[in-house]
């Protein structure tokens, strides 16, 4: 029986930590790197963040934007990235950031979901303003699969709170809590017991949660079913890790401290002593 992404995520936390490393290879980062500015870079960039993050921290997150943009080499690149990372025992989430509907959406599942494809990723990152119900087959997908999905709920970019601030005329709540319970409900649906649900929500640690209506959002019934929140924004957009629980509250006990170039921007020589510096003060911060 394939084992259940919340539970897999739930085990990462109790053996590695928390702590999540982006392997995003700017422009500015591989030149800094004394890497060349191609797919070839991006690779031993990449293979270079795995190595260093594999035994000192459970979780790297792709972002494959910086990947996609060198096309068909770029995704080749990219292949060995996740490949090396699957192999290392590395939890990867995709930050791909997809939103669709209908069978183009399913389609996106399978491209990141599928057990033994070339891009598999243990979970993936999704844009919810096609609507949420256009998730429901590749949640279900996912489900199946024992992967997972975190989905754009509050994010740090001022150009996203006009949406994301905007009352939901069906719950007077603001359309990111409304996200919010849409992804509660759904873990509680589909988890069995109590433990960590495998659908997560992206929010920004540079968020005034109060503000976006979030402050309770993990409230889920009377099961305790975790929400796993992907938490960008520590570390170079300035959140501090030891405020995290001031940050998140309740919403603390899923909290993944999602960090890139605070960690890379020191260059490749001593990444690995960063990753283990970073991943320590997770753990004396959150647990």
């Amino acid at each position: 029986m394939t084992s259940r992404f919340g539970d897999r995520l739930e085990g990462v936390f109790h053996a590695s930590g928390r702590l999540c490393v982006g392997i995003d290879p700017h422009r500015f980062l591989l030149d800094a790197w004394g890497l060349p500015d191609t797919a070839a870079g991006a690779e031993s960039f990449g293979l270079t963040v795995v190595e260093a993050t594999a035994g000192r921290a459970g979780i790297v997150k792709p972002q494959i934007a910086f990947y996609e943009r060198f096309g068909a080499a770029g995704y080749q690149a990219l292949e060995q990235v996740l490949g090396a990372a699957r192999s290392a025992g590395l939890l990867v989430i995709g930050d791909v950031k997809r939103g669709e509907i209908g069978t183009s959406m399913e389609a996106y599942g399978e491209a990141w979901l599928t057990p033994g494809h070339p891009l598999e990723v243990d979970a993936m990152t999704v844009n919810p303003y096609l609507g949420f119900g256009s998730f429901q087959s590749t949640f279900d997908y996912a489900e199946a699969n024992g992967k997972g999905a975190f989905v754009l709920t509050a994010t740090s970019n001022p150009e996203g709170r006009t949406v994301q601030l905007a009352a939901d005329p069906a719950t007077n709540r603001s359309v990111a809590r409304s996200i919010a319970d849409s992804i509660g409900d759904w873990n509680l649906s589909h988890t069995p017991g109590a433990g960590f649900g495998s659908i997560g929500a992206v929010i920004g640690a540079t968020l005034d949660l109060d503000e976006f209506g979030l402050a309770d959002a993990t409230s889920v019934g009377e099961r305790t079913v975790v929400m796993p929140v992907l938490a960008p924004g520590f570390g170079h957009q300035g959140a501090r890790v030891e405020d995290a629980t001031k940050i998140y509250g309740a919403a603390t006990a899923g909290v993944i401290v999602s960090e890139s170039r605070s960690i890379l921007g020191g260059g490749p020589a001593g990444l690995a002593g960063t990753v283990e510096r970073t991943a320590d003060n997770v753990r004396t911060a959150i647990g």
